[in-house]
């Protein structure tokens, strides 16, 4: 029987108090709130197009800024990703996914690889939406990578719309991390000449 895929994750500091249970082989249900809406949108169509089971809470000094939030919520995932999947074993540990959404085009590209780094070719107006300021994205991703010890490209090929934009990019993020967490490797171990898949 297949190990359950699972973990919990917790952070509390001066600026956020934030939590996370994740279950990587879910059925795309979540329950998220970390008192951004649009956050918190975004992060539902991750869940659902990967298919994970996540449940996300959090406060954050938002009447500030919203950058400590967001920031945190990548780090807690990265982290719960890092944990649930162990020594990755039997993992296709590569995912992709292009995911188009109206006039917006995203692709998304990333291994499990124990080496964190981004590369984020998305190129919007520094536009603000019901409070939220779009380059933040970059630095959820950012966070995420460096916790998961992900190796992660997202790129826009073209769009328009920046609501547009962000809900194609996320949406291919969770299909693509979807691959690369699958089971398809079974019984062949780390995928790795080097053995691991930490560094």
């Amino acid at each position: 029987m297949a190990e359950k895929r699972k973990s919990k994750v917790e952070r509390n500091s001066s600026e956020t108090r934030i939590s996370v249970n994740l279950k990587i082989d879910g059925e795309g249900k979540s329950r998220i709130d970390v008192g951004i809406p649009f956050l918190n949108h975004m992060l539902d169509l991750f869940a659902r197009h990967g298919e994970f089971d996540i449940e996300l809470k959090g406060k954050g000094d938002i009447e500030v800024d919203c950058h400590h939030t967001v920031e945190d919520a990548g780090i807690v995932l990265g982290q719960a990703f890092r944990n649930a999947l162990g020594e990755r074993k039997g993992i296709a540990r590569y995912g992709e996914a292009y995911t188009p959404m109206d006039e917006s085009l995203a692709r998304v590209v990333l291994d499990i690889s124990g080496r964190p780094y981004l590369k984020y070719d998305v190129k919007m107006p520094p536009k603000k939406f019901e409070g939220f300021d779009y380059s933040l994205v970059k630095e959820f991703f950012r966070a995420f990578s460096i916790h998961s010890g992900t190796t992660l490209h997202i790129s826009l090929l073209y769009g328009e719309n920046q609501h547009h934009i962000c809900e194609a990019v996320f949406k291919a993020f969770g299909r693509a991390l979807k691959k690369a967490c699958d089971r398809t490797r079974k019984g062949q171990g780390i995928p790795s000449t080097k053995g691991r898949l930490d560094s």
